[in-house]
């Protein structure tokens, strides 16, 4: 699955290079153009880096920088400027970006950085207490969980089943461990119990439950949430 990156900034002829760059190297690119947009977007939306412009137009890099991290979303952050000043720099760090970039430096450079920060974020946006994939957004600590912004009315066993998949992320698991881990049954008498609470979720969490991205059926074995 192609790695996701939000780039927001407002410079056409640098944003058009570097989306070029990005999606030479396989990443799939989203680009906002405004800061709010970019914010909005990052908030509604499951990234794997977010690449951030300071001098945005309605809203500066710092500001949503700030404000992401206060909403809880963890996923790296990349900061741009035109600017080589220290306290930017400074500034940036503090308020929880994860680095920071000259717009004039070498793409080679912009490109290497970007893997890096990859590797560290190590994909889908997650913590111990919240995950992000695909718009969908899980507070397991307070129970909640949204997609594209709305509320997700979750029963209570879909979303022991939805955690008990997020701590096992990409792993296959199978049914029977399934109905023990999360209905406290045993044996396999009960499997298609299973197989009905997975495509109630599926509805819920993908954007078209004919085709998943993320709860994938492993034929013979179980079920694998990949993210």
């Amino acid at each position: 699955m192609k790695r996701r990156i939000l780039l927001v900034e407002d410079e056409t002829a640098f944003a058009v290079g570097t989306i070029d760059r990005l999606e030479s190297e396989g990443y799939q690119v989203e680009w906002a153009q405004t800061g709010p947009a970019g914010y909005e977007m990052a908030r509604a939306h499951a990234f794997d880096l977010i690449v951030l412009d300071i001098m945005l137009p309605g809203r500066n890099g710092f500001d949503i920088c700030r404000d992401l991290r206060r909403d809880g979303v963890n996923t790296p952050v990349m900061m741009l400027t035109a600017r080589g000043e220290v306290v930017d720099r400074v500034v940036g760090l503090k308020l929880g970006a994860d680095d920071y970039v000259q717009k004039n430096c070498e793409p080679m450079e912009l490109m290497a950085r970007v893997e890096a920060l990859l590797r560290r974020g190590g994909g889908a946006a997650m913590s111990p207490e919240r995950a992000e994939f695909g718009g969908v957004r899980v507070d397991l600590r307070r129970h909640e969980a949204t997609r594209e912004g709305r509320p997700l009315t979750l029963s209570p066993v879909e979303f022991r089943l939805l955690e008990y998949l997020i701590e096992r992320r990409g792993v296959v698991v199978a049914r029977e461990e399934l109905l023990e881990n999360v209905w406290s049954l045993h044996g396999d008498t009960l499997s298609r119990t299973v197989d009905v609470h997975i495509a109630g979720l599926r509805k819920k969490i993908e954007a078209d439950s004919r085709y998943p991205r993320y709860l994938l059926t492993v034929k013979g074995t179980g079920y694998k949430l990949a993210i």
